[in-house]
């Protein structure tokens, strides 16, 4: 009763706000993803969440969805489920770690591998494998890669999957001489990862020194988004690219995309490259947390205080209650920063 007179609230909402979308059209795309996670949550941890009400629960839950909250410790599936998942994702990536782009320090794609993994623990190395190649331009993918440059590429990699795997399609066809049209665009809305094996090995075959006219991948990049059903870049931001190149290649055209201020307020989750490391608001939270743990019992330094701090991540539950989650997401932004600070 209480999901029903939700969804049929929130319908009514998202259609007085935007008369173009339908009722269908609404819970096709993205609440019946986190009712159906809400639901699934609440009966597998039902003694856990019924201590403080059913309604206080859902109440809390899609509190923590709107805040992006919620992705923190999930399993791969659920973060990438639905577009604000994956922003969610990024931005939580990015809060948690955005010190190691203060300090300058350079990572290497395992590390960058591991870092994600503290925040989804089942996140597939093929996917930070295929941002590193964007950076690198498929140059030497163990090279050590900056956090911003990493950061902007594993955002347009992971918020674009889908196209940007129809893209290399498109983009190999060209090469080979086949047609583009008889490429095969995902259309479901299941949330299942796609194979990134087969992605990974599409991704070598493209070298940098492959190159194909921009005119002709422009038009095919047209006629994908017609028929494209997942999210995609914009198609005037794609073709101011592709209008300042003689040739293009496909990971020069995509960091070229990354750096794009127009992909960055269209996720909307991170500042631009000029503010990426400025975060007042964090830097406040971290002082009163470090505060109140150097003055706590048992606590004889800072030392201490951030050895406490460093363990928590680690031994994170995927499951554990909202309330426990958002703590947690708060000592690991704060263990990240003292960490990395007083390494320097």
């Amino acid at each position: 009763m209480f999901i029903s007179t939700l969804s049929s609230e929130r319908t009514t909402r998202m259609n007085r706000l935007n008369p173009s979308v339908t009722a269908e059209e609404y819970l096709d795309s993205n609440v019946l993803v986190y009712l159906s996670d809400a639901v699934t949550q609440l009966l597998e941890h039902k003694e856990e969440y019924t201590q403080f009400g059913v309604i206080r629960y859902f109440a809390e839950y899609f509190s923590s969805v709107k805040n992006g909250n919620h992705v923190l410790f999930r399993e791969y599936n659920y973060i990438r489920a639905t577009p604000h998942n994956r922003a969610s994702f990024i931005r939580v990536f990015w809060r948690c770690y955005r010190q190691i782009g203060k300090s300058g320090d350079l990572l290497s794609v395992l590390e960058y591998k591991s870092l994600l993994q503290l925040l989804c623990p089942d996140f597939p190395v093929e996917m930070v494998q295929s941002a590193a190649r964007i950076v690198l331009m498929d140059d030497a993918i163990d090279c050590l890669m900056s956090f911003p440059d990493f950061l902007y590429a594993f955002q347009l990699q992971f918020y674009y999957q889908e196209f940007l795997e129809s893209l290399l399609v498109i983009y190999q066809d060209l090469l080979t001489g086949k047609s583009p049209n008889t490429v095969i665009v995902p259309t479901s809305t299941s949330i299942e990862q796609l194979p990134c094996v087969a992605a990974e090995e599409n991704d070598k075959k493209v070298s940098q020194q492959d190159r194909v006219d921009p005119s002709i991948l422009a038009q095919c990049i047209d006629d994908l988004c017609d028929r494209f059903k997942h999210s995609h870049p914009s198609r005037s931001c794609m073709r101011e690219i592709l209008e300042q190149k003689d040739k293009v290649c496909y990971y020069s055209f995509l960091m070229s995309l990354a750096k794009h201020e127009t992909i960055n307020q269209t996720v909307g989750v991170l500042p631009s490259k000029a503010e990426l490391l400025i975060d007042p608001e964090m830097d406040q939270e971290l002082d009163k947390l470090i505060a109140q743990i150097s003055v706590s019992p048992g606590s004889n330094s800072s030392g201490s205080a951030v050895g406490g701090l460093k363990e928590v991540p680690r031994k994170a539950s995927p499951r554990r209650n909202i309330h426990h989650r958002r703590k947690m997401e708060v000592e690991s932004d704060g263990s990240t920063e003292e960490t990395d600070s007083s390494e320097n």
